[in-house]
């Protein structure tokens, strides 16, 4: 069995105007800077994700981690997540995805990603495009890339992401953590924080769901 937590795709949260979702709340399994405990004590935030020592901006408003754990060889996991250029063939909310360098990724690669937003009543349709820089990585271990996304009348000025992979007993628990900074998206925090945990949530669903796939895969032609 693998177990994952659920969420919206990304596709369809950013088909809504920022202001829309906050009707809607964060996801009940979301771990968000803002969010409180059982009583409506504040817990103690667990430590940051790092990779080599780095972490997500720890002064950004917007911030969201999850993890999940997903029942499949580390090997795959870390192919899946590392080859940035085949992220089409499983995450069906990247429409493009490019490496701005050759070879392996590592430290300095950079690489490009879209995805399409629908029309709202406040933003155009568009595309809204990611360059990502990575600046962090251990074989097998952890990643940490960041980068600005932008498209018309849409702009997050610096995403900071951190991924971890740890083996555990029945699979590779994996972490996950990002920040946002920017005017237009710390105009609403909340509704922000909101649309940033839906789009982790989905991409771990992706993931879990690939590296299934790709263990099923070589279980049948084995």
């Amino acid at each position: 069995m693998i177990r994952s937590r659920r969420g919206a795709r990304l596709s369809a949260v950013l088909a809504f105007p920022l202001f829309a979702i906050g009707a809607l709340g964060v996801p009940s399994s979301a771990s968000a800077a803002t969010a409180g405990g059982p009583s409506g004590s504040i817990p103690s935030a667990p430590a940051p994700l790092t990779c080599a020592g780095r972490g997500v901006d720890p002064a950004a408003k917007i911030r969201y981690r999850t993890e999940t754990l997903i029942e499949a060889p580390l090997h795959t996991i870390w192919k899946l997540q590392t080859d940035v250029e085949h992220w089409p063939s499983w995450q069906p909310v990247v429409t493009s995805a490019e490496r701005l360098d050759r070879g392996a990724l590592r430290p300095g690669s950079q690489f490009r990603w879209t995805t399409p937003v629908p029309e709202t009543p406040n933003t155009p349709a568009t595309t809204l495009s990611i360059t990502s820089t990575v600046h962090q990585l251990k074989h097998n271990t952890c990643i940490r890339w960041s980068g600005p996304a932008v498209g018309e009348g849409l702009r997050i000025d610096l995403g900071v992401h951190v991924w971890n992979f740890t083996p555990v007993k029945g699979g590779v628990l994996v972490r996950t953590e990002e920040t946002w900074t920017g005017a237009q998206a710390e105009a609403d925090v909340p509704t922000s924080t909101a649309y940033l945990g839906y789009g982790l949530e989905a991409w771990l669903s992706d993931l879990t769901n690939a590296a299934g796939a790709e263990r099923c895969g070589r279980t049948r032609t084995a």
